[in-house]
Formats: structure tokens, C-alpha cells, sequence
């Protein structure tokens, strides 16, 4: 059954190397090459989205690319999910940013 009070961010979304067709959901320049579950359970805590340990699932598959295991985190829906997924890869690339400085 639909759980419509949450929503699930795939790593996928975030993904540089995977075009729009294969499930990436942000423009190719807020996308960043290879996303770790690591960095999208810091991009949601840096964005202000709670979860619980139990939501973060990182041997999930993406059901466009069966084939490579990716992950996922399930959040509480406080919006509209393209909403959530921009504010989410905007804190994935500063992050990603700040870990290299």
C-alpha cells in the first residue's frame, strides 16, 4: 500500500553520471559525481529534514537500474517532493564542496 505521508530520495536523483532517462532528478550542474548514503544523510540533516535511522535503506535498488545497488532515504513529506529533492542537492553539493576544502 502507498505511504503518502512520506517520500523516498534515491541516490540516483543526485547522480552526475546517470542521464535524466536512467532517474536523475536535478539539473546536470547541481548533480555531483558518484553520491555516497553518507553525504545524502548529511545533506538532509544540513537541509533541515528529519529522519530515523530505520529510514535509511543503502542496499536498496532503483527500479530503473535493477542492476546496481544504490540507496535510499525515506523522509516525511513537508512538501512537494521537487521541492524537497532541490533543497536536499543543493546541501548535497555544498557538502560535497566543503569536504574537499
Amino acid at each position: 500500500m502507498k505511504d503518502y505521508d512520506h517520500v523516498i530520495l534515491w541516490l540516483d536523483y543526485f547522480n552526475k553520471n546517470i542521464s535524466k532517462r536512467k532517474g536523475r532528478r536535478v539539473a546536470k550542474n547541481e548533480a555531483i559525481y558518484d553520491p555516497t548514503m553518507e553525504e545524502l544523510e548529511k545533506a538532509c540533516r544540513r537541509s533541515g529534514l528529519k529522519f530515523v535511522g530505520n529510514d535509511v535503506n543503502s542496499g536498496g535498488r532503483y527500479p530503473r537500474r535493477p542492476y546496481v545497488r544504490s540507496g535510499y532515504i525515506m523522509l516525511p513529506k513537508i512538501g512537494k517532493k521537487t521541492t524537497m529533492v532541490d533543497r536536499v542537492a543543493r546541501a548535497l553539493k555544498e557538502t560535497r564542496n566543503s569536504n574537499r576544502t
